[in-house]
């Protein structure tokens, strides 16, 4: 039922703000929505000018909300875009999108869906009377992006449509959705959960967002979701390893792993031991699965508050986790689903971002990737934890079982 609702809420609010040919005539495309949201912050496309341009942001305090009541409510159809990515109407830009096999990058995909989310959520706490917005709105949690078609193909125009589904006093959660172009209609490819958190000017402390109104009893349903996936991550949270003891149930699970490794041959000699391990049959030692790179985070990749793009950091996650996949599984892997990326610190221009891949789990075709992310600073040697992903893929073939080897 979710998912209908989910289907059937873009072509409502589609039928009520757009008209024209399958072919989208006149829609805004990516670049659009880039310089759009420049204009909004008021950033700059020169390096030095941008960062005046942020210090100028400071005089927009002023037009901050003391409370959410005094913001008018919005409705969804009120934050509704569509941006079309012309890949078949014009060829030129093609290039960009194109990866070895034919079919369209997936990271450059991440990369359009951040950026359209900003501007959807700018487009809902947009004021009549404000020229530059004074809020400084992120990506805080990529909930959920699940993919309905193995290959995207490189010639045919996709359609990006989206919409803020839940607002809660200083976070929007958007549901966007992918379409591409086929014998003239458009099929869906993927549907994607972002959470967006608003802050002050200088992206220090949270700001207040306008409430959003449901207008129907479908509607209604995509918010009490949206409200449920809050709750879910409050509480998966709060139930993380780090902070709670194993249940009952995890318990056994990492005995039977443990048991199952353990080499039992040296039993008669009175010698068996915790570290009496064996690997069992077409299976692979966790830790062997490992792959790492390295970023020098260069102000061509920084976003409009003159931090590292999030769609960059994820473009560049995923790549990792495609080419762990690609070597474990010995095949082309496919993506499946994206989930639980969690965005917990910026990261800066001039960073360098290393970034850590495992395979975590498998289970006959699928491959579950972990990608933990972290910048090291040079003057203080240390490292902080700015980001974990993770991406779901199948392979063509069967691929070993991953076994961990130590309790972490």
């Amino acid at each position: 039922l979710r998912l209908c609702i989910m289907r059937k809420l873009p072509s409502v609010l589609a039928r009520t703000f757009t008209s024209g040919t399958s072919a989208s005539p006149g829609l805004p495309d990516m670049a659009a929505v880039r310089s759009k949201l420049r204009d909004i912050v008021g950033a700059s496309t020169n390096w030095r000018d941008h960062v005046q341009a942020m210090q100028e942001r400071k005089a927009l305090h002023t037009l901050l909300a003391k409370r959410q009541e005094d913001l008018p409510p919005r409705r969804m159809k009120d934050s509704y875009l569509e941006v079309i990515l012309p890949l078949g109407s014009q060829p030129e830009i093609r290039e960009k999108y194109l990866n070895v096999h034919n079919s369209v990058r997936f990271g450059r995909i991440l990369e359009d869906l951040d950026s359209l989310g900003v501007l959807i959520c700018y487009t809902h706490t947009k004021q009549e009377m404000q020229q530059r917005s004074p809020l400084s709105i992120v990506t805080a949690l990529v909930d959920k992006i699940n993919l309905c078609q193995k290959i995207i193909q490189p010639d045919c125009d996709i359609k990006f449509t989206g919409n803020v589904s839940w607002v809660g006093k200083t976070s929007m959660e958007v549901k966007m959705h992918m379409l591409q172009l086929r014998d003239g209609d458009y099929s869906p490819v993927l549907d994607a959960t972002f959470v967006m958190v608003a802050r002050d000017p200088e992206n220090k402390r949270p700001a207040f967002v306008n409430p959003l109104i449901p207008e129907s009893p479908e509607e209604e349903e995509i918010f009490k979701q949206g409200e449920l996936n809050k709750s879910k991550r409050i509480e998966f949270n709060t139930a993380s390893l780090l902070k709670m003891a194993p249940t009952a149930e995890e318990r056994n699970i990492v005995h039977d792993i443990f048991l199952n490794t353990l080499d039992t041959r040296q039993e008669g000699e009175g010698t068996v031991s915790f570290q009496s391990r064996k690997l069992p049959p077409n299976s692979v030692w966790m830790e062997d699965a490992k792959l790492k790179g390295l970023q020098i985070c260069h102000p061509e990749e920084r976003n409009i508050f003159n931090r590292i793009f999030g769609g960059f950091l994820m473009r560049k996650a995923f790549e990792l986790g495609w080419a762990i996949a690609c070597s474990y599984g010995g095949s082309r892997p496919f993506i499946v689903s994206v989930d639980d990326i969690m965005f917990q610190k910026p990261v800066e221009v001039g960073s360098l971002l290393l970034l850590s891949g495992q395979v975590c789990y498998t289970e006959k075709n699928y491959i579950q990737i972990r990608v933990h992310s972290e910048v090291y600073n040079a003057n203080t040697r240390e490292n902080h934890t700015t980001n974990v992903f993770h991406f779901t893929f199948i392979s063509e073939n069967e691929v070993p079982q991953v076994v961990p080897k130590t309790y972490g």
